[in-house]
């Protein structure tokens, strides 16, 4: 999965598409690299599982910032196949791809989300895996799955309301449309609005905020509020999956990927 080096002093974890870095002050960047879109298969969020795993048992490690490389935070799953991401499958790649996302939320480190560009469908729900969101107005997040004739998944339908509410959470979800960064910072699904070329710096200094509080506190107090979050996803993402499968099939489906590929409006017939 990856390779330790070291680089002025403080330890990497390299792999093909995640960088991680732990820094003195006990900050860790974890680091997706997929640029320009940085879309996810099973593989890249089973990755980031197995080194939020690491982190959690690294004395040095207090707080994570994820980010990503490129344009966009993350455009999830590739359905139009233009990426080198591999498929998520209805079956087992979905299936495959939930349990690690499952896993993400297990873990016991608070973590900060640097949300440059898009945070769209799956990429949203990744953002969402963090319990704070860095952005700056130019940031846009869409839970677009009925613009694709789909159903939301990782684990939204959770993430979602707790954060926004379930009025505002519907709406964006049958909607599916694009809010930037000052709309998402007032409805609360973002903490922190700066200048755009200011978002990671200004994650770090956010994260850096939570290491230098007394680290056992901090797990403690992070596991109290996130209460059983972890076994609400992994139980959602089973359902969310179930519905992704038989819409999948539909033609309204294919119509909304096709359309989104083409740049257009899609015309659904509920079919």
């Amino acid at each position: 999965m990856a390779e330790n080096e070291q680089r002025d002093g403080a330890s990497v974890l390299v792999s093909d598409d995640v960088a991680v870095e732990v820094l003195d002050n006990g900050v860790a960047l974890v680091e997706v690299r997929r640029p320009p879109n940085n879309f996810f298969d099973a593989g890249l969020i089973q990755c980031l599982a197995a080194v939020f795993d690491e982190l959690d048992s690294r004395p040095d490690a207090r707080a994570i910032v994820l980010a990503a490389e490129g344009k966009h935070f993350c455009a999830g799953a590739d359905f139009a196949g233009e990426s080198d991401a591999a498929e998520v499958s209805a079956d087992e790649g979905a299936r495959t791809l939930y349990a690690a996302a499952a896993r993400l939320f297990g873990n016991e480190l608070p973590v900060v989300a640097a949300v440059q560009g898009a945070a769209i469908g799956g990429g949203l729900g990744l953002a969402m895996m963090a319990d704070f969101r860095v952005a700056s107005v130019e940031s846009r997040f869409a839970a677009n799955f009925a613009r694709l004739g789909f159903h939301q998944g990782f684990g939204l339908s959770v993430t979602l309301p707790r954060v926004v509410g379930p009025q505002r959470a519907a709406e964006l979800l049958m909607t599916g449309r694009r809010i930037d960064g000052a709309e998402a910072e007032r409805i609360g699904l973002v903490d922190r609005l700066v200048p755009a070329d200011e978002i990671r710096s200004a994650a770090f200094a956010f994260a850096g905020e939570l290491a230098a509080s007394a680290p056992l506190a901090v797990r403690s107090i992070r596991k109290t509020l996130r209460g059983n979050l972890a076994e609400q996803v992994r139980a959602i993402t089973d359902h969310e999956r179930a519905e992704q499968a038989w819409l999948r099939e539909t033609e309204d489906f294919a119509e909304g990927i096709n359309a989104s590929t083409q740049r257009r409006e899609p015309i659904f017939q509920a079919r």
